[in-house]
């Protein structure tokens, strides 16, 4: 698993994040979504690394990096203070910009960055994911019944006392797609009290703080200015809640390209041949 990779901690000024890097050539930061880790890129990172430099971390609050302190308006887990994690990482292993791919709960921080950070974003890939902000005004019956998670997550207590009575039982993970030794890393992370804590206090932050931060970003008007390429899962229901992806997507980010991918919602591990196929050709197109 992640052949000719540096495993190891890296610490910031507000972390501790567990990350995996290799390869050569122009920098991709890579961000799993919830309820994974960076184990979740282990079929792509190292095809990628043959044409890029790749890291991989586990977000805050997941997996084996740091769990920030509990906060009444959750801005330890908002996408802002994972953005802010991001470009330190990248800053610390020498690279002054990069291109970034978030997928699930990951692709709110990578977008994040990408509106914090524009001179540091050089491309920006979100999988599975439309902006908070537009999935909340278009709550209806649909969503509350496929996406009602989000919600009852926003919960206290509740949640965690829910999955930690199963774990397996709520996540479910296949070892036959994710391979043995991910799906081994998967059920640590589940198991463990204080990562499942730490992941759903991701989306407590998301119906609050980072609710917030993309109302001030439409407020101001700003806008994700480097090129961005939305891919999402054929098999899951974002199309389905949705209708057109992309059309959400161009009023955030006015350079986006996309198409759906042939795999359900975890596409790293169904669909890594076409996944890995899209990003490479995104990620080495000529210009901005």
């Amino acid at each position: 698993m992640f052949e000719g990779f540096t495993h190891t901690q890296i610490s910031l000024s507000e972390a501790v994040l567990n990350v995996r890097y290799g390869g050569s050539g122009p920098p991709v930061l890579l961000l799993h979504g919830h309820p994974r880790t960076h184990v979740t890129w282990s079929k792509v990172a190292p095809q990628l690394a043959k044409s890029f430099t790749v890291v991989c971390p586990d977000l805050r609050g997941f997996g084996r990096s740091s769990k920030p302190a509990d906060q009444p308006n959750h801005a330890g887990s908002s996408k802002r203070a994972k953005a802010k994690d991001c470009v330190e990482l990248m800053t610390q292993l020498g690279f002054e910009q990069f291109a970034l791919v978030g997928h699930d709960r990951g692709s709110y921080t990578a977008y994040r960055a990408a509106l914090d950070y524009p001179e540091r974003i050089t491309r920006l890939a979100v999988l599975d994911c439309i902006p908070i902000l537009e999935a909340l005004n278009r709550c209806n019956e649909k969503f509350a019944r496929q996406w009602y998670h989000w919600f009852f997550f926003a919960q206290l207590e509740k949640p965690e006392r829910a999955i930690l009575a199963d774990p397996d039982k709520w996540y479910g993970g296949q070892p036959e797609t994710m391979g043995d030794e991910e799906y081994l890393e998967f059920r640590r992370a589940i198991h463990d009290p204080e990562t499942v804590h730490g992941m759903i206090e991701d989306y407590r932050a998301g119906l609050s703080i980072d609710k917030e931060h993309e109302q001030h970003d439409r407020q101001k008007g700003k806008l994700i200015t480097c090129p961005t390429l939305c891919l999402w899962s054929k098999y899951d229901d974002l199309e389905d809640i949705y209708g057109d992806v992309l059309g959400i997507w161009k009023s955030w980010a006015p350079h986006v390209q996309g198409k759906a991918i042939a795999s359900g919602h975890h596409m790293a591990e169904e669909a890594p041949e076409e996944l890995t196929a899209e990003l490479r050709q995104f990620l080495l197109q000529p210009g901005p």
